[in-house]
């Protein structure tokens, strides 16, 4: 299946090495196009002078056993989903000191000499690893963040051997903070499905059930002396089913776009930030938006998230909704496995909305 990803088109070039070394300006790799280039510090406010942000949302009344959310919330995760793309969500059922345990847990394998983590180096047949780069494009413009990826779901492919040995109780608390948000993806799955006037348990299953696929990818962002000429992240949307973020808590760096503006997340002390990903998008058939994405970096400070992905099974076709489907409303996207679909996006890289809406059935005007 991914014949032809072998290796790395060029050596690579660890952000953090370059970060600490002390250079004045960036490579020129790393340098975005003027379109694509931040506007750092741009002041945000709505039509009142308040703030921008995206929702925050209050789970207190959703357990794994029951929903018992008001009427009033169940609507705001549906306004959300359809309009945002993205929320923020507290009293979440995850405890806050295993969210810190695990960023900063992360925070120290970074922080490790280079030679341990080189151990680790991934290559981009799994991605499963220490990488810096995502996409084979030889000669691409380049992100200014290094990564670790690993999976969680299935069995079969939970290899602890890819996961940190240190530092101390990496893997248990690795192990610990996944079996918790698979939980709550679990939880907010059933949330989505009753919003779509489906049963709850319609989309869990149309991911395969019990079967599903979750993976990790923490993302480590060093210091740049020229914020202003480089992303963290490039423009995207999610490929999975839904991203379950836990930013820095001190620092912000996620945009998300809006009405064709640039919203800087402000992250809520201790909360989760959700976001649709583009199999939920084709599963609804676009009543809930898989939205772009990116993230900016700081002259400052370093930054670390961890985006875990609740997938669906990797071969299962992923089509619309029959429910959700009309003759007002025909299906906007051919069936597609979600293997077919990663393969798809691992190739180009990080591009946009682009990859989500190039699926779309040609006999289908959609905006």
């Amino acid at each position: 299946m991914m014949n032809g990803l072998q290796e790395w088109p060029e050596p690579i070039i660890r952000v953090q090495s370059l970060s600490e070394s002390g250079i004045p300006m960036i490579p020129d790799r790393y340098v975005k196009p003027l379109s694509d280039r931040p506007i750092i510090n741009q002041p945000e406010s709505d039509d009142n002078g308040g703030d921008i942000n995206i929702p925050l949302i209050d789970l207190t009344g959703l357990s794994d056993d029951k929903i018992e959310l008001s009427p009033t919330t169940m609507d705001r995760i549906s306004s959300a989903c359809r309009e945002w793309g993205f929320f923020q969500v507290v009293n979440h059922g995850v405890s806050p000191g295993l969210m810190d345990r695990a960023r900063e847990t992360w925070r120290s394998f970074f922080h490790l000499p280079m030679e341990v983590k080189q151990g680790y180096a991934n290559s981009p047949k799994t991605y499963e690893g220490y990488g810096s780069r995502l996409g084979i494009e030889k000669g691409a413009i380049l992100d200014w963040s290094d990564y670790y990826y690993l999976h969680y779901l299935p069995l079969t492919l939970k290899d602890y051997n890819k996961w940190p040995a240190s530092p101390d109780y990496c893997r248990e608390i690795i192990n610990e903070y996944g079996k918790e948000l698979v939980k709550l993806g679990g939880r907010l799955m059933k949330v989505l499905s009753i919003n779509l006037g489906l049963k709850e348990d319609h989309l869990q299953n149309a991911f395969g059930g019990d079967n599903l696929g979750a993976c990790l990818r923490v993302n480590f962002y060093p210091k740049c002396p020229q914020p202003d000429l480089t992303l963290g992240l490039s423009s995207h949307s999610d490929p999975g089913g839904l991203t379950i973020l836990l930013p820095d808590h001190q620092v912000p760096g996620l945009q998300v776009r809006k009405d064709d503006r640039w919203i800087t997340v402000k992250p809520t002390p201790h909360a989760f930030i959700v976001n649709i990903g583009d199999q939920v998008q084709v599963l609804s058939n676009a009543n809930y938006k898989s939205v772009e994405h990116r993230v900016i970096v700081n002259s400052g400070m370093e930054r670390v998230s961890l985006a875990f992905f609740y997938n669906p099974k990797s071969d299962i076709p992923i089509k619309p909704v029959e429910e959700l489907v009309s003759e007002e409303k025909p299906a906007l996207y051919p069936p597609m496995t979600f293997d077919e679909y990663r393969l798809f996006i691992r190739l180009k890289g990080p591009k946009g909305k682009s990859q989500v809406e190039s699926l779309k059935s040609p006999r289908c005007i959609c905006d």
